[in-house]
């Protein structure tokens, strides 16, 4: 089996031309392969069988592999084995039936409170710039929008006397979410005290522009965040999204109803906003196991 893995990794070589690094990460993963078949018996590419392609990823999955490195395995066997079936060195692929394990759902990264009022009170207060910039964070906060739909309110879009805003790519689509003092006060000072300094003469009918007068981009704002919360010495990695996300475990935790959430956040199905009540009942099973004495 070790030569004609070799041979096939020329193949890919020579022929796909791969990458080296492909070639080399699929060839570290067949002869891993390799060696496991060897041990248990299994000398030759036309002996392996879908019931030995099963057992092994079972034995990867008790190794402590994970999901991510199991389907990259995965995907090395079927196209080594899709390649001796189309040499005639087999007559039947064994990993035919075989499909990569589905991706462990991950729990999307929040911030404490404590954290988010870290983040929030890094722009600086006597530039345009970080004016604007602690508008856009309390605003995004506050109301768990997107960040695309953030870089896209238009002045029209935003009353702060009544504090709410309407977001949506159409009427059909549209939301109406509201907002409070603090994103309030925060935009109002950067509309009345910044905004025409950085429009610089020109027009626009965007709320936030960059410091150039034109529509800010998504990595910008991306970069802007991730700069504030490295000063904030926050050590996870804060993207919009992060903020999305705080603000709607933070609404959960403190009871509002998960419909009004699912409004709010634009979520088309209730069972997405569910995660957040899913998350706050993990949390609070880690901190009892953390904290009670008879466990």
């Amino acid at each position: 089996m070790e030569e004609t893995i070799n041979q096939y990794i020329a193949f890919m070589r020579d022929i796909k031309n791969v990458s080296e690094n492909t070639a080399i990460s699929y060839k570290r993963d067949l002869m891993k392969m390799c060696k496991y078949f060897a041990e248990h018996g299994i000398d030759s590419e036309d002996k392996v069988t879908a019931t030995n392609m099963n057992t092994y990823i079972l034995w990867l999955e008790k190794s402590g592999c994970a999901t991510a490195t199991i389907s990259r395995y995965i995907a090395a066997m079927k196209s080594y084995f899709h390649y001796l079936q189309q040499m005639g060195r087999i007559t039947e692929d064994p990993t035919i039936l075989i499909k990569s394990p589905v991706p462990d759902k991950k729990s999307p990264k929040v911030l404490n409170i404590g954290q988010v009022d870290r983040l929030l009170s890094q722009p600086s207060d006597t530039s345009s710039k970080g004016i604007r910039d602690k508008a856009m964070l309390e605003l995004l906060y506050a109301t768990g929008i997107r960040v695309t739909e953030l870089i896209s309110i238009k002045l029209e879009d935003i009353n702060l006397e009544l504090g709410y805003l309407i977001v949506g790519s159409d009427k059909t689509k549209e939301r109406v979410i509201p907002f409070g003092d603090s994103a309030r006060r925060a935009v109002y000072r950067y509309m009345s005290e910044s905004r025409d300094k950085l429009l610089k003469e020109k027009s626009s009918d965007l709320l936030f522009i960059n410091c150039s007068g034109k529509s800010m981009s998504r990595q910008g704002f991306w970069k802007i965040i991730k700069g504030y919360g490295e000063q904030a010495g926050i050590s996870e990695e804060i993207t919009p999204h992060t903020l999305r996300h705080s603000f709607a475990i933070h609404m959960v935790e403190n009871g509002a109803n998960l419909e009004a959430v699912r409004e709010m956040m634009g979520h088309s199905v209730l069972a997405t906003t569910q995660m957040y009540v899913n998350m706050k009942q993990a949390s609070l099973s880690t901190e009892y196991k953390k904290a009670h004495p008879r466990q």
